[in-house]
């Protein structure tokens, strides 16, 4: 009987130690599943933390990136306005330039042929002796001794001048202004000898004198013009106004 209830204490003991060896090992593995998901959610956390720096650090850089986009959009808009400006700037230049020009070429001298001489005249000059012709051409005679009078003063050396000169004379013999006529045939004369209307110069003089009644002055005009320009219409129409004189 003693033996039996010493078997018994011996077998409940074991019970309660191996009890207790199971309920610390138990208790160790649940402290490391603890550490373990304290862990886990270290690093978790630590992970969203580093996802949230770099997502902001992202969030900074795009901001950045977009401020520099921005600025160079803007950089690039303030230069093509620039550029935009400079390029209307320069056709401004080249449309003046091309106005400059045109009106350069309007004015620049040309060759002209009158009266069988070939000379360099600028616009204004070729239109004012065209203007002064018409006139005489017209029949205006008065208004055209103005318009070769004034031609002549305003341009001294033109090659238009022995016209001038010549229609000047004719203006004035028509307005019976004989002397002045006289005057403007020999100027004519003396700037061009070789004119070809020369010989119709020294013929109108002879007209000039002989309406002037100077017969004597006439007859040797007329012999000049006979010798000087012999095979001229001018001449044989001298020879004839000659024999008639008396």
């Amino acid at each position: 009987m003693m033996r039996e209830q010493s078997l018994r204490r011996a077998a409940f003991a074991v019970v309660l130690l191996c009890g207790s060896l199971g309920a610390h090992a138990a208790l160790f593995e649940d402290d490391e599943a603890r550490r373990a998901i304290l862990d886990l959610r270290q690093r978790v956390e630590t992970m969203r933390e580093r996802s949230t720096a770099d997502n902001e650090q992202l969030r900074r850089s795009l901001l950045d990136l977009q401020t520099q986009i921005e600025n160079m959009r803007t950089d690039l808009q303030k230069k093509t306005g620039e550029n935009e400006e400079l390029r209307r700037a320069v056709t401004e230049l080249q449309d003046k330039q091309k106005l400059a020009d045109d009106r350069l070429n309007q004015n620049a001298p040309s060759q002209v042929s009158v009266d069988g001489r070939d000379f360099s005249a600028d616009p204004k000059e070729k239109a004012d002796f065209e203007a002064a012709l018409g006139i005489f051409r017209s029949g205006q005679f008065p208004q055209a001794q103005t318009a070769f009078a004034d031609f002549v003063k305003r341009y001294p050396r033109s090659g238009y001048n022995p016209s001038a000169l010549f229609w000047l004379g004719n203006a004035q013999y028509a307005t019976r202004n004989y002397n002045e006529a006289i005057a403007n045939f020999r100027s004519m004369l003396s700037l061009a000898p070789d004119h070809a209307k020369a010989p119709e110069a020294v013929l109108s003089i002879a007209n000039c004198q002989i309406e002037l009644k100077d017969t004597r002055a006439a007859r040797r005009t007329l012999e000049d013009l006979a010798k000087a320009y012999p095979q001229s219409e001018a001449a044989q129409a001298g020879r004839e106004r000659l024999a008639r004189l008396k």
